[in-house]
C-alpha cells in the first residue's frame, strides 16, 4: 500500500494544547540541550553549535543520503508499523519528518540503506519474523520516484542467511549489495532482484581478546566512494551488552571487487569506558557536509538510560594525507561546531494528537500490526475510535509514540465502549510493560508485563475517564480522573530503569502507548505529551 504521513496539525497548535500538561518533575539543574517542541530536547543549541544526540529517543542504525543539498535519513523501526520513517534536514542537525515508507509488516525491520540511482530512491532493508533467535529471515527493497512517496509495495530479494545490506555502484557500473559477514552479491540493473550467489569478499577487523564486548557481529556495511578509493564501514562488536561493546571500523579498496584493507586506525570510534556519556556506539553512515567537511552518524545508548533505546549521534571525521579517516568529535558530552547548511523547520515533531483529522497521525505507530490493523481505527468528534483486540496490552498491538527525554508526562481521555477495555501504558515489548487499564468501571494494573489482578478485567458497562503517566528518570506514576479536572494518584509506583534489551531483548525501547483490548471501542481524545524539566 503506497503511503506518505505527515504531521496532522500545526507546531504552535501542539505547543499550546501541550502547555496544558502539569509539570511534576522535581527541581533540578537545567537542561544542557534547548528545549523545542513540547519541550523536547533539542541538539541545534542556537549559537553554531549543537549537543548530542542529534535524534532523540530510539533512532537507531541510522541511514543517511546526501541528495545535493539535502539529506535524508531512515532508521531501524523494528516492530512499529508503519515503517521505516523518513526524515529530511539541510545542516544534519535539524531534521523534520516526511513519512514512512512501508504500512504493511513484513516482520521486525533492522538496519536499513537509503539510497538514490539513477534518478530514484531505494531503502533496501532485512526483516525478520518469529522473534530475535531462530527467526525467518528475508531482505526486501522498496522504491519511490519522489522521496514524499508514494513507495511501492516491498519487494522481497530473499538472502535469508544475511541482515543489514548495503547498498553500492562497483567500478563496472553494476550494483551490489553488501552484507552482514564481509559477503556482497551482484544486483539487477533495475535493483529489485539479485543476480547470481554471494561471494566473501572481506574478513572485518579483529578486535583484542580482553575488550568487553557483546559478541564479534561484523555488520551494517555502509560503502561510500571518495576519490580512487571505496570505504566499506561496519559495525562489530554487538548493538547492546557491555557499555564498551560494538564499535565502528573501516576498509578501503580501489576496487568494490576487493582486495579490503583495513584502517590502521582501527576502531574509528568506541566506548572505552563505562563513565562515558554514551555506550555502544557504532554502526556509522559516513557523509560528506555541504561545506566539504565530512561527518559520521551512528548510534548509542545515552548513560543510564538503555530505555530510551539507542539514539542518533552526529561525529565529525578528519582526513588524513593517505587517505583514512579518524575520529574529531572527543568528549560527545560537549558541545560541537554545527554543519553547514540551515534548519529547514523546528527539529522533531509534536507527539500530542486532538485526532481531529481523518488518519492516523505520524507520530503514532502500531507495534506487531496485522493485516487488517487499520481497520481498527475510526476518526470523527475530536476522537479517534480503536476496535479491541486481544485481552491485554500484549496482544492488542498498542499505538506507540517514541519520548526522547528523560522525564515526560502524558495524559489522554477515554471514552470506553461496553466490553472494551482501554489504558495507558509504558511500553517496550509483548512481554514487558508498564501502565493502567480500565473497562469503564474498574481499574487493572499492568506490572513487568504481567496483569493485576491476573485474571483481567471482565466486559464492563464502559464510561468515560482520564489517564496521566509520568516518567521522571525512570520514576513513573499514574494519576486517574473521572472529569479531567480532579486527579487521584494511582496508589501504585514502578521504577522501570530495567525496561530494555540487555533485560527483555529485540533492541527496542520504552515507549508511550494507549491500547484498546476486548470486543468494544475505545475511543480516545486529546493525547498531550510533555517533556519535563530535569
Amino acid at each position: 500500500m503506497p503511503t506518505s504521513f505527515l504531521p496532522r496539525f500545526p507546531v504552535l497548535a501542539a505547543l499550546l494544547l501541550a502547555g496544558a500538561v502539569s509539570t511534576a518533575a522535581a527541581a533540578g539543574p537545567a537542561s544542557p540541550w534547548k528545549r523545542g517542541i513540547e519541550n523536547q530536547r533539542q541538539a541545534d543549541l542556537g549559537d553554531g553549535t549543537f549537543l548530542n544526540p542529534v535524534f532523540p529517543g530510539d533512532r537507531p542504525d541510522p541511514s543517511v543520503l546526501k541528495d545535493g543539498d539535502d539529506y535524508y535519513l531512515t532508521l531501524s523501526s523494528f516492530d512499529a508499523y508503519p515503517g521505516l520513517p523518513i526524515w529530511h534536514s539541510r545542516d544534519l542537525v535539524n531534521w523534520v519528518p516526511l513519512g514512512h515508507a512501508i504500512t504493511r509488516n513484513v516482520g521486525s525491520i533492522w538496519a536499513p540503506d537509503i539510497v538514490r540511482h539513477e534518478g530514484r530512491y531505494y531503502i533496501y532493508f532485512p526483516a525478520r519474523t518469529g522473534g530475535t533467535e531462530g527467526s525467518v529471515r528475508s531482505n526486501w527493497v522498496v522504491w519511490a520516484d519522489d522521496i514524499r512517496g508514494p513507495w511501492s509495495e516491498p519487494v522481497e530479494l530473499g538472502l535469508g542467511k544475511y541482515i543489514d545490506p548495503g547498498h553500492a555502484v562497483g567500478e563496472d557500473g553494476k550494483r551490489y549489495l553488501f552484507l552482514s559477514g564481509g559477503d556482497y552479491v551482484q544486483l539487477s540493473d533495475d535493483g529489485l532482484r539479485v543476480v547470481g550467489e554471494p561471494k566473501h569478499v572481506y574478513d572485518g577487523w579483529k578486535y583484542p581478546e580482553s575488550w568487553d564486548v557483546e559478541g564479534y557481529a561484523q555488520e551494517g556495511p555502509k560503502i561510500h566512494k571518495r576519490g580512487q578509493w571505496y570505504y566499506m564501514t561496519t559495525a562489530v562488536g554487538g548493538t547492546a551488552g557491555p557499555p564498551t561493546g560494538h564499535m565502528v571500523i573501516t576498509a578501503r579498496s580501489k576496487s568494490i571487487h576487493g582486495p579490503w584493507e583495513n584502517s590502521p586506525h582501527n576502531p574509528i570510534t568506541r566506548t572505552r569506558s563505562r563513565d562515558e556519556p554514551w555506550w555502544s556506539r557504532g554502526h556509522a553512515t559516513v557523509v560528506e557536509g555541504t561545506d566539504g567537511r565530512w561527518w559520521m552518524i551512528y548510534h548509542g545508548y545515552e548513560n543510564g538510560y538503555w530505555t530510551l533505546g539507542r539514539q542518533a549521534l552526529l561525529e565529525p571525521i578528519e582526513w588524513t594525507d593517505d587517505g583514512w579517516f579518524l575520529a574529531r568529535g572527543g568528549d560527545l558530552g560537549k558541545p560541537l561546531r554545527k554543519p553547514s547548511g540551515e534548519a529547514i523547520g523546528a527539529h522533531g515533531m509534536a507527539l500530542s494528537d486532538t485526532f481531529d483529522g481523518t488518519s492516523l497521525g505520524h507520530q503514532w505507530s502500531f507495534y506487531d500490526p496485522g493485516r487488517d490493523e487499520y481497520d481498527r481505527l475510526s476518526f470523527g468528534n475530536g476522537a479517534m475510535g480503536v476496535q479491541g483486540k486481544g485481552r491485554t496490552p500484549a496482544d492488542s498491538s498498542p499505538l506507540t509514540v517514541i519520548a526522547g527525554d528523560k522525564a515526560y508526562q502524558f495524559e489522554v481521555e477515554l471514552e470506553i465502549e461496553p466490553g472494551a477495555v482501554g489504558g495507558a501504558l509504558l511500553f517496550y515489548s509483548d512481554r514487558l510493560y508498564v501502565g493502567v487499564g480500565s473497562n469503564g468501571e474498574r481499574f487493572i494494573m499492568h506490572r513487568y508485563g504481567q496483569e493485576r489482578p491476573v485474571e483481567g478485567l471482565p466486559p464492563g458497562k464502559g464510561g468515560k475517564l482520564w489517564l496521566r503517566v509520568t516518567n521522571n528518570q525512570h520514576i513513573v506514576t499514574f494519576h486517574t480522573s473521572r472529569d479531567g479536572k480532579r486527579w487521584e494518584k494511582y496508589p501504585v509506583q514502578m521504577e522501570v530503569s530495567g525496561y530494555h534489551h540487555n533485560v527483555a531483548g529485540q533492541f527496542l525501547a520504552l515507549k508511550p502507548a494507549i491500547y484498546a483490548a476486548g470486543s468494544g471501542k475505545v475511543h480516545f481524545r486529546d493525547f498531550r505529551y510533555r517533556a519535563l524539566d530535569y
